[in-house]
This record gives structure tokens, C-alpha cells and sequence, in this order.
């Protein structure tokens, strides 16, 4: 379970983020929906602490991770562009949440080998991720995310700039996947079809 406390975030006097609250049970998606601007990705970076909060507080099954350093939250982060670290293949950039945590080589393949067959990429594992259509990105980022098996999943805008083709595909796909890792996650969309979608319920960010 996410909860998150009366989130507050100020940048240069002003305020971004003002008392949001809201909370995910286990094993559930919630979709965050607003305008650009109104701070979606700004809530995402907050609760896994890449952003500091002027106030408020963040409990994953109900601990008190406010204060933890982001890579011990235990939360994953799939970001709009997917972040892939182009010089790395799709098996090394999976594993490497695993490898910073001193995974074993064995249990680190293993893990590799499960995540691409659930995204359903399995062949695509030596390939460097320069010659990943965007779909496969898409894909390979989520499995990354998932690698170390975060208690809480954030998504940011994760279907955005694909063809409707390829959106469609991976919309099912995405839901496939949390459902099937329950796994309790956050869904940031301006797309309000892909949240009734995704996600067991909806809240609209507002100034």
C-alpha cells in the first residue's frame, strides 16, 4: 500500500505540489490525471525522492519512508523517454538495479530471463537498446523497473509518443504485467481512456 500525507512542493517560492493526498491499495493502480504543468511528474519524483517535499510524508505498507534516500525506497520509476542507458544491452540494462545491489551473477540471469519472457521480449536480450523500436523500449524499461521487485511502481506518461498501434499494444501489455506481478502502482496519463484503462481509480491534480 502507497499512502501519501498532505505533499507539499515549493520551487523558488512557488508552489508546485499543495497538500495532495491520496492513497493505492496493495496490488493496485491509481491514475493520476491533469494538465501539463500542474505537477504530475513533480508528485512522481517527490514520493520516490529524487524531489524534496516542503512538507508532508510518503508510507509504503504503512512504514515511514520520508526520509530514506531514493535507492532505498524500494520504489521503480518508469519515466517518459524510459531513460535505457544507450551503451548497455537489454539484459545488462535490466539487471542493473540488481547488479548496484549485489545480486548474485546466477540470480541475476534468472531474473532477466523471467522479466523479458513476461514483457515478452525473450529473444531481444544481447541486443543494445540503440536498435529498440519504441514499443521495445517501452517494454525493456518496465522490466527493468520491475527487476528488483519494488514494493511500489510509479509511471510516468509511460504510453506517451507511440503510434496508436503500438500505444494499444503496449496499454494491454502494461496491464497484463502489473496485474499479473500485483503490483501496487501509480499512473501519471493525460489520457483519461488509458486511466479507466490502467487504473482501479482516478484523481485530477488542480492548483
Amino acid at each position: 500500500m502507497l499512502n501519501v500525507s498532505n505533499f507539499s512542493v515549493t520551487f523558488d517560492n512557488t508552489v508546485v505540489l499543495n497538500n495532495v493526498s491520496f492513497t493505492v491499495p496493495t496490488g493496485e493502480t491509481l491514475a493520476i490525471t491533469g494538465p501539463s504543468g500542474i505537477g504530475k511528474t513533480t508528485l512522481l519524483h517527490a514520493i520516490c525522492g529524487i524531489v524534496r517535499t516542503s512538507h508532508g510524508t510518503v508510507h509504503v505498507d504503512n512504514v515511514d519512508i520520508s526520509s530514506l534516500p531514493t535507492h532505498k525506497r524500494g520504489i521503480g520509476l518508469v519515466s517518459q523517454s524510459g531513460d535505457l542507458f544507450p551503451t548497455m544491452t537489454v539484459s545488462q540494462n535490466i539487471e542493473f538495479g540488481l547488479r548496484i545491489s549485489h545480486v548474485s551473477k546466477t540470480d541475476r540471469a534468472t531474473r532477466v530471463e523471467e522479466l523479458l519472457t513476461l514483457v515478452g521480449l525473450s529473444n531481444l536480450a544481447r541486443r543494445h537498446v540503440a536498435e529498440l523500436s519504441g514499443g521495445e523500449a517501452r517494454r525493456i524499461a518496465l522490466a527493468r523497473a520491475l527487476a528488483p521487485r519494488p514494493r511500489v511502481l510509479l509511471l510516468d506518461e509511460p504510453l506517451s509518443g507511440l503510434d496508436k498501434e503500438t500505444h494499444d499494444s503496449l496499454m494491454n501489455d502494461l496491464a497484463r504485467v502489473v496485474k499479473q506481478t500485483a503490483t501496487t502502482a501509480l499512473l501519471v496519463t493525460h489520457d483519461h481512456s488509458e486511466a479507466a484503462i490502467l487504473a482501479a481509480s482516478t484523481i485530477e491534480l488542480t492548483r
